[in-house]
């Protein structure tokens, strides 16, 4: 799968976990506040059946971000998993994203790592966010994550993703953290059951349930990450979240 990054993006590790995540260098900011939007989406294999879709939403939600009136205040960060958790590119201004890059960013998997894609995914976020108000940035983020399945492997547990949301909420890493569990073709009542919980116990945002993966259904997703993340950025400011977009 292709590396999506750039010359201009440095590596950084957060205090907390073993991981690393990447981000255009600080240094190569023009404005003076941005909304950190990541996308983290399920290549197990079950989604083998519907990846040119999700492939499709995924380029239309970074082309409609580009008319946002605040496209010059956004990142987008990409992280794809399976049984390992994968960055294909960090937090790169908006700017600097080309749709037609993203066409081979998806291939499918194995298993499904859910609560350590969610959780290192919103700590990195916190983490970069906290760097950027440390540099006198206003920043605010928006976290979305995408599966059709409940976890069935790595080493954290829903307790895990719990702790990476409270602590992006404290007030020296991000001004407000907008956190969307997004279950796509939901078929099996038992599977959309278990994700329901995991978003109100780990303390989601919002959850939103697609009852199937059909082309329309994820055009009409890429709709609600596209306007979710505009939102989210023209709250930017009022030292709160925006409010949540209906589906």
């Amino acid at each position: 799968m292709p590396k999506l990054g750039g010359d201009d993006m440095e590596s950084h590790a957060p205090p907390v976990g073993n991981f690393k995540y990447s981000a255009v260098g600080i240094d190569k900011l023009g404005a003076s506040e941005y909304t950190l939007a990541t996308i983290v989406i399920d290549i197990s294999g079950s989604v083998g059946g519907f990846i040119a879709e999700m492939t499709a939403a995924l380029k239309e939600i970074v082309n409609a971000c580009k008319y946002s009136p605040r496209a010059d205040n956004l990142m987008i960060r990409l992280v794809i998993f399976d049984d390992k958790v994968v960055e294909v590119h960090g937090f790169k201004l908006l700017t600097a994203c080309n749709p037609a890059d993203y066409d081979n960013a998806l291939q499918v998997g194995g298993l499904t790592a859910l609560y350590d894609a969610a959780a290192t995914s919103i700590t990195a976020a916190a983490d970069f966010g906290k760097q950027l108000v440390g540099q006198e940035f206003d920043v605010n983020a928006i976290v979305f994550v995408i599966t059709d399945g409940c976890n069935n492997c790595g080493v954290r547990g829903v307790g895990g993703v719990k702790d990476a949301l409270k602590d992006a909420s404290k007030k020296e890493m991000l001004e407000s953290l907008v956190s969307i569990l997004i279950a796509v073709n939901m078929t099996d009542p038992s599977v959309a059951t278990e994700l329901q919980a995991f978003h109100k116990d780990a303390g989601f945002t919002q959850f939103v349930e697609l009852k199937d993966a059909s082309a329309k259904t994820l055009a009409k997703l890429a709709e609600f990450v596209s306007k979710s993340i505009s939102s989210q950025s023209q709250a930017l400011g009022t030292g709160g979240p925006s409010k949540s977009m209906t589906f």
